[in-house]
């Protein structure tokens, strides 16, 4: 485009339009995605960073032709692209939070900057590449994201915990916590039949005791979860056990 189409809105007025509306139906369609899956950030998180992205671009492209003058005054629209990239960390980092020793949000904070690249590409006169990375969006979560469920070898086996315990004493969310606290998710959780002998050390003479199962997933250490669970008060026996293929 050249400084006169610049400086002449009639000019340049459908090219911008076009490329915000390719802003608006990418991002949104990104959103409406998140909306239906009821994440931290829906259908107006994504469609309003997307035109945010898309508007600061077409402003650093194109808003300030009347100042610019050849060989005076030199603009760099390439310096608004790297201010959106930084400015969205904020965003990003108020949707990551931490659960109960789990982080979460992480997927949200990575699909917001992508939106936000995928607004700038489109203001930026490149639609088709914004347009690819929308299908790259939909085709690792729908394609990808499935397949690896189907490939066991890429996950990390279930371990089995078995654990008795003096019952009375709330002992069962502590020991939830600390499984959690050591790099685990409780898949399944049941209680069995005790098995722990009479006159177990720390068992009172009229004291219950309980037995559990539970299945974890994870990559922590586990023999450093074994100790941490025997040493909790009341704990009389912890046994771990991978399953096999």
């Amino acid at each position: 485009m050249t400084l006169e189409a610049v400086n002449d809105p009639f000019a340049q007025g459908w090219s911008h339009a076009t490329d915000f509306v390719i802003a608006l139906v990418l991002a949104g369609a990104i959103g409406l995605e998140r909306e239906i899956r009821q994440k931290a950030a829906g259908l107006r998180t994504y469609t309003v960073v997307g035109l945010g992205a898309a508007l600061f671009t077409l402003v650093g492209k194109y808003g300030f032709g009347d100042v610019v003058e050849a060989g005076v005054v030199t603009l760099d629209p390439s310096r608004v692209a790297s201010q959106i990239v930084s400015g969205l960390g904020f965003i990003g980092a108020g949707v990551i939070f931490v659960q109960r020793g789990s982080i979460r949000g992480l997927t949200t904070a990575a699909t917001v900057w992508l939106t936000a690249a995928i607004g700038t590409a489109a203001a930026a006169g490149l639609p088709l590449v914004a347009t690819a990375a929308t299908a790259a969006y939909f085709f690792v979560g729908y394609v990808l994201r499935p397949l690896t469920h189907r490939l066991p070898r890429l996950r990390a086996r279930p371990v089995g915990c078995r654990v008795t315990y003096a019952e009375g004493r709330g002992l069962l969310r502590l020991l939830l916590a600390r499984i959690t606290a050591e790099g685990f998710s409780v898949a399944e959780l049941a209680t069995v039949e005790p098995t722990a002998p009479p006159g177990e050390v720390g068992r009172g003479a009229d004291e219950r005791v309980a037995e559990v199962f539970i299945t974890l997933h994870g990559r922590g250490d586990l023999s450093a979860l074994t100790v941490e669970l025997a040493r909790l008060p009341g704990v009389l026996t912890c046994a771990i056990s991978r399953s096999e293929d």
